[in-house]
């Protein structure tokens, strides 16, 4: 109902500065602080003073005069407060409100007709997947799932490095050691975890053997290179072997997340259908290709850009800037719009990309990337932990055994009578474990780096995900014991009287359901899913103060406000359940 009121304040500012013959380009609309009443206002009076020869305060009742209230479907009241005009919500806002958020899919947008993709994560096959990058696949997928609630038509790709010399010198590894030849056990029973072993012992070996070994080892690696670059069919088979392998270990790795992909796009696909030496050839023949440092390069400086990008080695192979040039072009040719989730350390790439995209005659406002920071660890059994880094299984796992631990410390506290058994723990915990995690990244501005704090992400207490799902799991618990069946989809029915909700904090919990759609349509635009954690924040905050001050199953509760505060609940219920899932964030019915 917001973006509804919001465009009737809109075409009733028009109509009025046009009647007073004021310029209608700047309305002034913004969301008030939250002690005034209003739900929107409008500063409009500042601009228009010099121009009307008045006051703002005068100004500004001169518009509100010029609205007749009596029109407008969702206002009911103009007050005006100093050059400030404020917009009233009417009873028919709350009351569609509430018939709005009873339907299972609110807050979603209506279908925009355009195709969208949104490529993430694309980490190298080579191992599992590093908790640095764990950033990547939550707020791609955040992503992902905010345009898909926005109405686009989301396809959500894993572009795979399949052809760089990482993946030759994990072929000829894996082709040449054996099991006896590796230096530890797997870390984990999980494919990739084993094969990464031959990728770490082909990459001492290259750095420690001797000069005529690696000269040989070389020459096989430059081959493989040499192949895929051909179109070698023996040689792609060779390559595929390892990545499939990896790359499945990782695939279950991210479903952990959960982070789900659309399609898998392996760069040798623009090797071998002949885009990628297209796209060689028509850089070769703009005037900013030059040859230096023999290599094939494009002289950027006219977009202020001062590294060239490299687009082929002096023996005929293509690099991956190369290939994932070819890579944006299907993407334009096949989908409306891209979006690319990419680490900070791509930013330079990413502008080379978009540059070199528009001198191949691309339109590059098809094209939209989300840089983010890395994720940082406190001091912990995980960042102490001896070996090779610190990898998001290890994360998940600590995740779900200190979500167990915090769940099996409230069980006395629980004020449900729902006994919880060994598997109900087990679920919650993974519910609340892997939500914290997600939530805790998700919901900081992806371009700030961050600290990962078990303390803070699992505080039940504080603004963390624990305590939004504690807010779905109450909403599911209040609906149960009024004798509804939550699992199987059974709420109350939307026809009641929703003048009865009149107390303030029914009518602001109402006021933050309505605002759900803008949220949503907003965030999308801007491709900021943190702007969802935050409504979920005030969301929980509101409905924490109506189901302290507003009892809705107590004896002495009038059965008509009953039901509408049911009702209440059941958007309630509704409205968080969709923007945790919009964030990846599970919505427990228990906790």
């Amino acid at each position: 109902m917001f973006l509804s009121l919001r465009t009737e304040v809109e075409e009733a500012l028009e109509g009025a500065l046009a009647e007073l013959e004021y310029p209608t380009d700047d309305l002034g609309i913004e969301e008030p602080p939250e002690d005034v009443e209003s739900v929107l206002a409008s500063s409009v009076a500042f601009r228009l003073a010099s121009e009307a020869g008045a006051p703002p305060p005068r100004v500004a009742g001169q518009v509100a005069d010029a609205i007749d209230v009596d029109e407008l479907t969702y206002v009911s009241e103009i007050r005006t407060q100093g050059p400030y005009l404020n917009f009233l919500p009417s009873d028919a806002y709350f009351a569609e409100t509430l018939a709005a958020g009873t339907e299972e899919t609110y807050g979603s947008l209506a279908d925009r007709d355009t195709s969208l993709v949104v490529e993430h994560t694309s980490a190298n096959p080579t191992g599992p997947v590093h908790v640095g990058r764990a950033r990547n696949p939550i707020i791609g997928d955040a992503v992902a799932n905010l345009l898909d609630f926005a109405g686009y038509d989301v396809s959500r790709h894993y572009y795979v490095n399949d052809a760089g010399r990482q993946m030759a010198v994990f072929t000829w590894a894996y082709e040449t050691f054996d099991e006896a030849d590796l230096e530890s056990d797997p870390e984990r029973d999980r494919i990739e975890y084993d094969l990464v072993r031959y990728y770490r012992k082909g990459n001492r070996f290259l750095e420690n053997a001797s000069e005529a070994e690696v000269e040989a080892a070389e020459a096989e690696i430059d081959s493989i290179m040499q192949g895929l670059e051909a179109g070698d069919e023996e040689t792609y088979e060779r390559v595929s072997e390892v990545v499939d392998q990896v790359l499945s270990g990782m695939k279950t790795c991210l479903g952990r997340l959960p982070a789900e992909f659309d399609e898998f796009v392996k760069e040798t696909r623009f090797m071998r259908d002949g885009s990628t030496d297209d796209v060689v050839s028509r850089l070769e023949d703009l005037d900013d290709a030059v040859y230096e440092e023999e290599a094939w390069q494009l002289d950027l400086e006219s977009f202020g850009i001062e590294k060239n990008l490299v687009f082929l080695r002096s023996d005929g192979t293509s690099l991956y800037p190369t290939r994932d040039l070819a890579h944006h072009e299907w993407k334009f040719d096949n989908y409306d719009q891209a979006v690319t989730v990419l680490g900070e350390d791509h930013k330079l790439q990413a502008r080379q990309i978009n540059a070199t995209l528009e001198l191949l005659g691309n339109d590059t406002d098809q094209l939209e990337q989300v840089l983010y920071s890395y994720v940082n660890l406190p001091e912990g059994k995980m960042s102490t932990r001896r070996g090779t880094g610190v990898d998001v299984d290890d994360l998940l796992d600590e995740a779900i055994d200190r979500a167990r631990e915090e769940v099996e410390t409230r069980l006395d506290d629980r004020i449900r009578d729902d006994d919880l058994d060994e598997d109900d723990i087990e679920r919650i915990a993974h519910q609340v474990g892997i939500g914290a995690v997600r939530y805790d990244i998700v919901s900081k501005q992806p371009t700030k780096a961050i600290t990962f704090e078990w303390e803070r992400a699992l505080d039940f207490e504080a603004q963390s995900a624990p305590y939004v799902q504690y807010v779905h799991a109450r909403c599911c618990g209040i609906l149960e014991e009024a004798g509804f069946d939550v699992e199987a989809g059974e709420f109350p029915e939307a026809d009641v009287d929703a003048d009865l909700l009149e107390t303030p904090a029914e009518r602001a919990l109402l006021e933050t359901i309505a605002r759900l759609p803008a949220v949503v349509d907003e965030a999308a635009d801007d491709l900021e899913p943190h702007q969802i954690a935050t409504y979920t924040r005030e969301f929980a905050d509101r409905f924490n103060a109506f189901y302290r001050e507003c009892p809705v199953l107590a004896d002495d509760v009038d059965p008509d406000r009953r039901e509408a505060r049911l009702a209440l609940v059941a958007t309630s219920k509704h409205t968080v359940a969709n923007a945790l899932s919009i964030l990846g964030v599970a919505a427990p019915r228990s906790m």
